[in-house]
């Protein structure tokens, strides 16, 4: 029996349904390919397009391959730690037990402290205060961001306005650093607190950060200041070598191990964790002398034993610390190392920055001791 004979409408309504499935089958392509292409939206050409900067940031300048000064001596080269900033957060000094404040006033002041104090020790503490230039590695978690509900609630402003007041400080530092040392090596890596989604990611880590943001606006602003030379790379570790010494920068969030001990507190996972790390950096070719971190908000000096640098932070003591923690006290701190090209790592000095809050300098002896002890309990 022959079909029956579609009408004109029935015809249309059929070329039109598969207009239709064809316009979802293509929509749903398109969609596919905005999302490879968000994928594969490189570093570079964001560099390019949005930052005016050259697609793969500067390289280590070659003064840190120098080694003598006029006199004929070697020269060392200071490295300054700056992470763990945490700009934005405030710290209520009711419930940390008194022992801290922090809010972006403190913090700005708290800056200033820092590069005093780089220049005093560099220069009125040292027997040849001469430098071929000085390095600051920029850690991350240099904003506190929004991460947490209790951060969003409490920060002090947005987190666009500590991206941009941070921004600011830190190159008011590197370009008094550049004016005392003549030149400035500044190695970036993000931390955890300054990205854009709640929970950790693994893929497009560096690039789902505020910190990113801020590094690309840094290496852009000195971009026409030969004096300085930024370093970012597309991952979350730096690798830097001054003279024979070989560093890798790290925030210490992504080392492997979690928790800690009641007893030795941090040290404990950044031991486990430095090896960790060295073996999976060995295995792709990058080995490192000195292991440089922050996050644990601890100053712990390298040592033969464990050679990683750990640095302290800018805001100090706070709540989380006190009360998901339950960790003593640490005082604000910033890390200064001094390296030499014949035996390394020398001078190490926790730079205090709550220093002036607590101590009043001159009003007490230096050394005393208690002479009324009796001779038999001696």
């Amino acid at each position: 029996m022959p079909s029956e004979k579609k009408s004109v409408e029935d015809l249309l309504r059929d070329a039109n349904e598969i207009i239709r499935v064809k316009h979802a089958k293509t929509v749903a392509l398109e969609k596919l390919l905005r999302e490879k292409t968000r994928d594969n939206d490189t570093a570079e050409k964001l560099r390019e397009e949005i930052f005016g900067l050259n697609a793969y940031t500067m390289e280590p300048p070659k003064w840190l391959e120098t080694t003598k000064a006029k006199g004929g001596h070697l020269m060392e080269v200071p490295l300054v730690m700056a992470s763990d900033w945490h700009w934005g957060e405030t710290v209520d000094p009711d419930q940390v037990g008194g022992q801290n404040a922090f809010n972006r006033k403190i913090a700005k002041q708290r800056v200033k402290i820092m590069g005093s104090t780089i220049v005093n020790l560099c220069f009125e503490h040292a027997a040849f205060p001469n430098y071929p230039g000085i390095v600051l590695c920029l850690g991350g978690d240099m904003i506190t961001g929004g991460i947490h509900e209790d951060l969003r609630e409490t920060n002090d402003g947005p987190v666009t306005l500590s991206v941009m007041e941070v921004q600011e400080n830190i190159i008011g530092l590197i370009t008094m650093l550049a004016d005392k040392f003549g030149k400035v090596f500044v190695p970036c890596v993000p931390g955890n607190h300054g990205r854009t989604t709640l929970k950790p990611r693994a893929k497009n880590r560096v690039f789902d950060s505020w910190e990113w943001v801020i590094y690309q606006n840094i290496e852009r602003h000195f971009g026409n200041d030969p004096r300085v030379t930024v370093h970012v790379p597309n991952e979350v570790d730096a690798h830097f070598a001054l003279w024979d010494h070989r560093f890798m920068l790290t925030h210490g969030d992504t080392l492997g191990v979690k928790g800690g001990d009641g007893i030795i507190g941090a040290l404990g996972p950044i031991a486990r964790g430095a090896i960790k790390v060295g073996r999976s950096e060995a295995q792709c070719g990058r080995d490192f002398d000195t292991l440089l971190i922050g996050h644990y908000h601890t100053y712990i000096p390298r040592g033969d034993a464990v050679p990683v640098l750990a640095n302290g932070s800018l805001i100090g003591y706070n709540e989380y610390a006190r009360l998901l923690l339950r960790a003593g006290p640490a005082a604000p701190k910033q890390a200064l190392a001094f390296v030499h090209p014949k035996w390394g790592i020398t001078v190490q000095r926790g730079i205090d920055l709550g220093a002036a809050e607590r101590v009043n300098v001159g009003k007490t002896a230096w050394c005393s001791w208690d002479t009324n002890i009796p001779s038999a309990a001696k």
